[in-house]
């Protein structure tokens, strides 16, 4: 039997009963902290762009793509933050 085009790239298939259901992974992904940034922004993938979820989600890049979110957010909030209190002519002492 010739072999399908998942078997020639190194896939494999096992067998679920009858039929033969090939073996996906996840690609390993290194864990990172996620922050409220980074879990709202996951809120927001998981509702509204579901494709781009699931494209980082399959490709072993979602928790790198989230913490990244997440560490952006948090500078450009301490960004407005001190621009707040540069406006208002708050001081730290």
């Amino acid at each position: 039997m010739a072999k399908s085009l998942f078997e020639e790239l190194g896939g494999k298939y096992e067998w679920q009963g009858d039929y033969l259901i090939p073996c996906l992974t996840i690609p390993a992904e290194k864990e990172q902290p996620i922050g409220t940034w980074g879990q709202r922004h996951l809120d927001y993938l998981k509702k509204y762009r579901k494709v781009t979820y699931i494209n980082l989600l399959t490709s072993g890049r979602l928790n790198a793509y989230l913490a990244d979110i997440d560490r952006q957010a948090q500078e450009r909030f301490k960004r407005l933050i001190e621009g707040m209190k540069q406006e208002q002519g708050i001081t730290n002492s």
